[in-house]
């Protein structure tokens, strides 16, 4: 009779609920990031006000032709 057996792998997460220093620094690390501000990103308005000037002068051009 064969007997296999499983090697049971180390968990590489380790759970912060552990214990308590690594839990109060998890909760504390969770704070911090909810109360960073948003990061406002320009990207959308210059793409629109770029369209928008395109557009514009598209139909200055298609007027003035």
């Amino acid at each position: 009779m064969c007997l296999a057996t499983v090697v049971v792998m180390s968990e590489p997460h380790i759970d912060p609920a552990g214990n308590t220093q690594a839990f109060r620094a998890f909760a504390q690390r969770n704070n911090e990031q909810e109360a960073a501000p948003p990061k406002k990103s320009y990207a959308l308005p210059a793409v629109g006000i770029s369209v928008g000037v395109l557009v514009l002068a598209l139909v200055v051009y298609l007027l003035l032709s």
